[in-house]
């Protein structure tokens, strides 16, 4: 009885240690089906949106990882570029965006509650990704700490934040909108470059002006214009890339989406 019982005890701590790591992944996989369905929400709700969150990934992956940042915070800078404008979907906002005017003094106000509302849609997973519901608070933060919710300054910033600050901005300039025409890829390059130590990292400005950089840009901005005909021709000869699917599963569906909504 004496060896049978250590046996016993091993075992039951084994099955005990197999269970919990059990648990851990299926949360971790209902974490991750959430993301999956909260980015399909985004798609349902508004295709613009949709279109331009993916864009924003797209350049924001190639500045994160020009920067040489690790697996981990590649896959932050990501999930928050997916989700950095969810907060727009609140009821209160989802007219303003969908209006042909300019937006109004008070739909400004309104507009700029959108990351903090984003947060707050996104505050029962920070269990699981911690940085997400911050990094999301935080996209409209300036580095001079003019910009808001929080007016957060320098590298207070959360750095996943500053790198999809610059994607965002790079992809409002460069998309066409109901009120305002598609700029160039050189009049956006020269308006992050007018940003450096104001409203971005000026460090990862330097990197985004950069050639290697600029090359890459270059090339995702031409696929994101590409008509869809052609994007999915020469995505089945090899000749483009997706974004990584580097934290869950999503597809990434046609980035030309059939009505131009409004950013702020």
């Amino acid at each position: 009885m004496k060896s049978i019982l250590p046996l016993s005890v091993g075992a039951a701590a084994s099955g005990l240690l197999y269970r919990e790591h059990d648990l851990r992944n299926r949360a971790e996989r209902l974490s991750a089906a959430t993301l999956e369905t909260l980015l399909n929400a985004i798609d349902a709700n508004d295709a613009q949106t949709g279109a331009h969150v993916r864009r924003v990934a797209i350049y924001a992956l190639i500045l994160g990882k020009a920067a040489d940042l690790d697996e981990r915070t590649l896959r932050s800078v990501e999930r928050v570029a997916l989700f950095h404008d969810i907060g727009k979907l609140h009821g209160a906002l989802s007219d303003i965006f969908h209006e042909q005017s300019k937006l109004t003094p008070e739909e400004r106000r309104a507009v700029r509650t959108h990351p903090q509302r984003g947060a707050e849609v996104l505050a029962p997973l920070s269990a699981f990704y911690p940085d997400l519901g911050k990094g999301v608070a935080a996209h409209h933060e300036r580095w001079d700490g003019t910009g808001y919710p929080r007016g957060l300054k320098g590298k207070r910033i959360p750095l996943v934040s500053r790198v999809v600050a610059i994607a965002d901005s790079f992809d409002a300039i460069t998309y066409r909108r109901r009120y305002s025409h598609a700029r160039s890829f050189a009049e956006a390059t020269r308006a992050i470059t007018a940003g450096r130590g104001t409203q971005f990292d000026p460090e990862l400005v330097d990197l985004f002006l950069t050639r290697p950089v600029q090359a890459r840009i270059g090339k995702a901005l031409r696929e994101a214009n590409m008509p869809r005909k052609k994007r999915s021709a020469n995505r089945r000869r090899g000749e483009t890339q997706s974004v990584p699917d580097i934290t869950f599963r999503w597809r990434p569906r046609s980035l030309e989406p059939q009505s131009q909504d409004r950013q702020p």
